[in-house]
């Protein structure tokens, strides 16, 4: 049976990132792993936006920082030791599996299943396939 030490969970504020942060504490304890709470802040939706409201990114970095908070004290609550938390910029689909999983070192990642609308994943796809086709680890995509 493999073993897991740094479990990474992609938290978005979605019902399914719930589901996934759910199945990643269990899965920590399990294993006695290391969680990584990890929240990007999709830059692709400001381009246009912020020409008529600089404020979004501010908004966006602050309701990040409360999601990952409150995700950690869950994770605390439920028994995990080891819990960090990360913020970042750019695409989640690429940040997620090339940047922050290989610099913590993660061999499982595990984001919810939540995909964007129909039009738009025809065209560049979900995050969590970006991130199964991309991370060099494990995925687990979990479904609600």
């Amino acid at each position: 049976m493999t073993v897991y030490k740094n479990i990474l969970v992609a938290a978005d504020g979605s019902r399914e990132s719930k589901t996934a942060l759910n199945k990643a504490v269990d899965m920590a304890l399990d294993h006695q792993a290391a969680l990584i709470i990890v929240h990007i802040i999709d830059t692709r939706t400001f381009a246009t936006i912020e020409q008529y409201d600089r404020t979004v990114v501010s908004r966006a970095e602050e309701y990040g920082r409360e999601l990952v908070e409150q995700f950690r004290k869950e994770a605390e609550q439920a028994g995990v030791e080891k819990v960090s938390t990360v913020i970042d910029f750019g695409s989640p689909r690429v940040k997620i599996p090339k940047d922050i999983a290989r610099k913590h070192e993660v061999d499982l990642i595990m984001t919810g299943a939540t995909g964007l609308n129909t039009v738009e994943r025809i065209l560049i796809g979900s995050v969590s396939e970006g991130v199964a086709r991309q991370a060099e680890c494990d995925v687990l995509i979990v479904r609600s």
